[in-house]
Formats: C-alpha cells, structure tokens, sequence
C-alpha cells in the first residue's frame, strides 16, 4: 500500500520534471482525447473468496480497525470507502 503511493509521489514527480523539460525546449503536450476525458472514475476491486474470509474473520473477532485496514490493503480504496465497506457488511 504505502509503496503504491510512494511510486505515485515519483510518477507525479517525474510529471512536472517532463513538464518543465517541454515548457524549456518550447514543446505543446498533445490534445487529450475526447474518449480519455469522457472515462468513468476507476471502482475499486471488491475482494473475493480469501480476502473477504478474513474481513469477515477479522470482524466477528471485534476488530473493526483491523478489517477496515485489511479491506483497504486488499482494494487500494481509501479510508472512507473502506469504512464504509465494511459497515455495510457488518454494521
């Protein structure tokens, strides 16, 4: 988890050195593309089988904290969507 955001800091990064770069040699980024901008927001892969077993374990066992932070490791969803997730499940 952490080392996903660690490599999104270093793709962002690289982002605004290619922009600074272009911006220099006097470079126009391209047109995005209509299809690109029209895309809807990523849905976060809802585990399945394993990873909800021990969401569910974690949950009959009282440990709300600890099922939430599961459920975030297996989907990559932030804090809120998980909390969510997990109290629609068990609530």
């Amino acid at each position: 988890m952490f080392a996903n955001r660690r490599l999104e800091r270093k793709v962002d990064a690289l982002h605004v050195k290619l922009d600074l770069i272009m911006a220099q040699l006097g470079i126009e980024a391209p047109a995005v593309e209509a299809s690109a901008v029209a895309r809807p927001p990523a849905v976060p892969h809802v585990p399945r089988g394993d990873g909800m077993v021990e969401v569910d374990a974690l949950l009959r066992q009282g440990k709300k904290i600890h099922a939430i932070k599961r459920y975030r490791e297996l989907t990559g969803c932030g804090l809120k969507e998980a909390k969510d997730a997990v109290e629609r499940r068990y609530p």
